[in-house]
C-alpha cells in the first residue's frame, strides 16, 4: 500500500473530483441513506420496545441494505474516476476497509432474514450491529470530507498569498 499524498487530493485528483458525475451522486445518496438509517434505526428500537411493526422494521433494514449497495458501488466508481483504483485508494484506505464490514453486518442481517434463522429480536440484534457499524464509518467519512473542506480552504488561502 502506497502512502497517500499530503491532503486528500492532488490537484490532478481535485479536478477529477470536481469533473465526475459520481460526486454528485455520492452527495445526494450520502444524506439519503443517512435519512434511511434513521427511520430504520427508529423502526427497528420501536420494534425491539414493543414488538410492534416488524415487518416494517425488517423491511426498513432491507431497503436500507440496499441503499447501502448503491451507495457502495458508485462510491467505488467515484473512487476510480478520482484516484485510478475501485477501492483502497491510498486516501480511502482505512474507510473503505471498514465499509467491508459494514457490508457484510447488512448482508449477514439479509441471510438471517430471507433464511428465517433466529428470533425476529435476535435478526433485529444483528441489524443493529450492522447499524453501529454504519455509524462509526459514517464518522469517518464526514471526519474525510471535513479534512478536504480545509485542505481546500487552505489551498485557495495559499493562492490568494500568492496572488498578492
Amino acid at each position: 500500500m502506497r502512502a497517500p499524498p499530503p491532503g486528500l487530493y492532488t490537484e490532478e485528483q481535485r479536478r477529477r473530483r470536481d469533473a465526475s458525475p459520481w460526486t454528485l451522486v455520492q452527495g445526494i445518496l450520502a444524506p439519503t441513506q443517512f435519512l434511511v438509517f434513521l427511520l430504520s434505526l427508529a423502526l427497528v428500537l420501536w420494534y425491539l420496545a414493543t414488538g410492534d411493526l416488524l415487518a416494517w422494521a425488517a423491511w426498513s433494514v432491507v431497503i436500507k441494505t440496499l441503499v447501502l449497495y448503491t451507495i457502495m458501488i458508485t462510491g467505488a466508481i467515484w473512487e476510480k474516476d478520482v484516484y485510478g483504483h475501485y477501492l483502497f485508494a491510498p486516501a480511502f484506505f482505512w474507510e473503505d476497509v471498514f465499509s467491508m464490514a459494514v457490508i457484510l453486518l447488512h448482508t449477514a442481517y439479509l441471510v438471517v432474514w430471507f433464511g428465517d434463522m433466529f428470533t425476529h429480536a435476535q435478526q433485529m440484534a444483528v441489524a443493529l450491529a450492522a447499524y453501529a457499524a454504519y455509524a462509526i464509518n459514517a464518522t469517518q467519512f464526514l471526519l474525510k470530507l471535513r479534512a478536504a473542506r480545509r485542505q481546500g480552504e487552505q489551498m485557495r488561502a495559499a493562492e490568494e498569498g500568492a496572488a498578492e
